[in-house]
């Protein structure tokens, strides 16, 4: 357990890190949008009322206090899931990711009432009207590895023994 809360400590913080010195230090939140390799990285200010591209973004005060209940529900969920895969390093850190970035987005929610999205990349003629953060890349990552990587180790995080 102890690579799983370094690694949602981490997430978290490079998270909230990000989050101060773009939004904040470079006034992304006044200039709107930097380019910086535009078009495969521009930072782009953007309030995310909903979840993903904006999906249940009515910014009442019900879906916003009821999005934080949702996200510390899962991180309980998830902490309580990776109890059971001791001895499992992938899955440990897969869920670090996932809980280091919904506890960041849970506290952009408190603080602004909407979580603060900046990244937006661009390629290939494409264009790409979103925008993200690293809490958000962490979510997805952390949600991808624990479908992939737990359940690998049997209770105990010892791997089963085979007979010959």
């Amino acid at each position: 357990m102890r690579r799983f809360w370094i690694t949602a400590a981490a997430t978290f913080g490079i998270d909230q890190i990000t989050k101060l010195a773009i939004v904040h230090g470079l006034d992304l939140i006044n200039r709107g949008e930097i380019d910086v390799l535009p078009p495969f990285l521009v930072f782009r200010m953007a309030w995310n009322y909903g979840v993903n591209f904006g999906l249940l973004a009515g910014g009442s005060d019900l879906t916003r206090w009821t999005l934080i209940a949702v996200a510390l529900a899962i991180s309980v969920w998830v902490i309580w899931w990776i109890r059971s895969e001791r001895g499992n390093w992938k899955a440990e850190l897969s869920g670090g990711l996932l809980v280091g970035g919904a506890l960041g987005n849970v506290i952009d929610r408190i603080a602004y009432g909407a979580v603060a999205d900046f990244l937006n990349m661009s390629c290939c003629g494409i264009e790409n009207p979103y925008a993200f953060n690293v809490a958000d890349i962490a979510i997805f990552a952390g949600a991808l590895g624990l479908v992939i990587f737990a359940g690998n180790n049997p209770k105990g995080g010892k791997p089963a023994r085979t007979k010959r």
